[in-house]
């Protein structure tokens, strides 16, 4: 294992100049860098859209055709955006609808509040 001497002697070699910054305390604040960095990073490649379409009101959903599945029990429910506003209101949240939707119809039911019900994916395609 080097010493810190020779570190640094690398380190001037490989065109480090400065002395490394001294490390922070678990209880400092990250620098703003890291956090610019961070964000500038973010994966650019998932639209808005297709990540969170859970988490949007009926009425922001361009589609026309809503579907969940189970992922526990591969049952798939599909909708029309006209009769889910129709059923629950333009402004109900697709995750809830969509839960709700899949736990009408579930067939796992065990009797224990953890296994309960199904566990719903929505659909993301066009």
């Amino acid at each position: 294992m080097p010493t810190v001497k020779q570190m640094e002697k690398m380190g001037t070699a490989f065109g480090r100049k400065t002395a490394p910054s001294p490390a922070l305390a678990p209880n400092d604040d990250l620098p703003a860098e890291y956090w610019k960095a961070l964000l500038e990073d973010a994966p650019s490649h998932i639209s808005p859209s297709r990540s969170s379409i859970a988490a949007l009101r009926l009425d922001q959903i361009p589609r026309h055709l809503l579907r969940v599945e189970c992922r526990r029990c591969s049952r798939t429910v599909e909708i029309q955006k006209v009769d889910a506003i129709r059923l629950y209101g333009q402004r109900a949240v697709w995750k809830d609808v969509g839960q709700r939707l899949l736990d009408d119809t579930c067939t796992q039911r065990t009797g224990r509040h953890e296994e309960d019900g199904c566990w719903p994916f929505y659909d993301a395609a066009p």
